[in-house]
């Protein structure tokens, strides 16, 4: 069943990546959604490929997805952000992504993140590995948070919330050797995964954006923090660290995080 739903997601992701990127060379319109959250026309229309070809292939299965939020109810969710980097596309910046995960009893099983503009599909399922097309993904090996390249994001009401991640990014980028902001978190956890980076935090996360690198990281041999419990996983935002497992003792002590915060 796992690897039907992969195969599945794979091609789904492809499709919905291909749709975005005829958009991207269109002109597309831009809603907002708050002060600097933003969606354009081609969020919904990747989101409608998506949900109508779930919904059609696995009817029983519900759907959780950043504009349309909970469909339906079943023993298999899939978790859907249509278009991760929105801001990007809508400054015409090259960074986004399509995000798929699937999730049973709260847990993402496998996972699909495709970089349209790059044409990199991300893919992995659970006891299968994590994979960059035809090749085997594994995470860094370095060992020192010193010489680590991050990335992080931060939270749409950063104006407005002073748990912003300002601080934390502030007092990561005088530990680590740099910290980037590429502005779509799946990616960058389809990034830790290759070995791109060394570690990846976030606040406030919300789970379309973590579920489907999740697992990729995982699968590649890293490590994934949130501050959720096991049950809980996919009901609302959370503050997430992820590594590559070598350094994620001493990113957890960086960050200072609350000490609810556990390995999932």
């Amino acid at each position: 069943m796992s690897s039907t739903r992969l195969e599945f997601a794979t091609q789904l992701a492809r499709q919905a990546g291909g749709l975005l990127r005829t958009g991207y060379a269109s002109d597309f319109s831009i809603e907002h959604k708050g002060a600097v959250d933003l969606v354009t026309d081609y969020d919904r229309r990747s989101e409608a490929l998506l949900i109508q070809s779930i919904q059609k292939e696995f009817p029983e299965d519900a759907i959780l997805s950043e504009e349309s939020g909970v469909l339906g109810q079943g023993a298999y969710t899939w978790v859907l952000d249509p278009l991760d980097g929105t801001t990007n596309f809508a400054h015409r910046l090259r960074h986004f992504s399509v995000s798929i995960a699937c999730a049973s009893n709260g847990r993402p099983f496998l996972g699909v993140v495709y970089d349209p503009m790059a044409d990199e599909l991300f893919t992995a399922s659970e006891g299968e590995g994590a994979w960059l097309g035809s090749r085997r993904l594994q995470v860094s090996d370095g060992d020192q948070l010193d010489q680590s390249l991050l990335a992080t994001g931060f939270p749409y009401d950063l104006r407005t919330n002073p748990n912003n991640n300002i601080n934390h990014f502030a007092h990561l980028a005088l530990r680590a050797r740099a910290v980037r902001r590429l502005g779509s978190a799946a990616l960058e956890l389809a990034y830790l995964a290759a070995g791109r980076l060394d570690g990846f935090w976030e606040l406030r996360l919300n789970p379309w954006d973590w579920a489907a690198g999740k697992v990729i990281v995982e699968e590649a041999g890293g490590t994934v923090t949130l501050s959720l419990t096991e049950a809980r996983q996919l009901d609302e935002p959370a503050d997430i660290a992820a590594s590559n497992g070598h350094i994620h003792a001493e990113l957890i002590e960086a960050l200072s995080f609350e000490a609810h915060l556990t390995s999932s």
